[in-house]
């Protein structure tokens, strides 16, 4: 039997703003306990409020086919068959790639620790594996994150956007944006006027990011070529220089005529 993937679908119309989400993320990933009014490397989770009392959570959307995890030149960042995109600080050389590949600006470095490491939301994936909720969905009081696989997931927003028309966008944001998001969002506004990025790709980045990767080893190769010669032609110019010193005459010396 084939596992399904899990995600989540975060319902903008049912969001009031209370935070258990943010407060059991900290709680059961055993993080500190302020919250961030922005994604950082202890605050994996935020709710924004935004204009017409509407809230907006940010945290990783755990993408099908992740840019970050193909960016990772070590495979410290991994898509796992549950569908989290987890971290392994083991095997992380600190390039920070995956912060750049990342079209949702999700992966936070710990700047200002001795041993830093690359930091997000894991989607609960220990949690996940035991089969239990995120504890984000756990804690929600109305239903506005709920979790399960992504495909009863899909089918739900769109049960939900089909019901009540009139309640929402006709999108689910993260079906198809960047070959899909494992977690999604409804909302009754358009996505753009909650500052949602709405021009990305519906195809994988991680396209991108893999062609663009696979050039590196040409470009390396190509400059080791460059430097070694250029290093030999420098060591034969010296030579050269070197013999010519050693085969020159020297000063002709006056003698006198007898």
């Amino acid at each position: 039997m084939a596992i399904k993937s899990s995600g989540l679908l975060i319902d903008i119309t049912r969001c009031i703003g209370c935070g258990a989400c943010s407060e059991n993320c900290k709680k059961v990933n055993d993080l500190p306990p302020e919250i961030d009014d922005k994604l950082t490397a202890e605050t994996w989770t935020v709710v924004r409020e935004k204009d017409n009392d509407l809230h907006v959570r940010d945290l990783c959307r755990h993408c099908v086919e992740p840019a970050c995890v193909a960016s990772c030149l070590v495979a410290a960042l991994t898509k796992t068959e549950h569908g989290p995109v987890v971290y392994d600080k083991s095997v992380c050389i600190g390039c920070r790639y995956c912060m750049v590949a990342c079209p949702f600006q999700v992966p936070c470095f710990e700047w200002h620790s001795p041993n830093p490491r690359i930091r997000k939301c894991i989607l609960c994936e220990p949690r996940v594996r035991e089969g239990k909720s995120t504890g984000c969905a756990e804690a929600c009081p109305t239903e506005a994150t709920v979790f399960g696989d992504r495909e009863t997931l899909v089918e739900m927003a769109k049960a939900r956007i089909k019901a009540d028309p009139k309640r929402y966008h006709d999108h689910i944001y993260g079906l198809d944006e960047v070959g899909g998001t494992a977690v999604m969002f409804l909302s009754p506004v358009p996505f753009e006027d909650l500052d949602f990025n709405t021009h990305l790709a519906n195809y994988p980045l991680s396209d991108i990011t893999w062609n663009i990767l696979r050039q590196v080893p040409t470009i390396v190769a190509g400059g080791a070529v460059f430097l070694g010669a250029s290093y030999w032609l420098f060591n034969r110019r010296e030579k050269v220089k070197k013999a010519e010193q050693m085969v020159e005459p020297g000063p002709e010396k006056e003698t006198d005529d007898v």
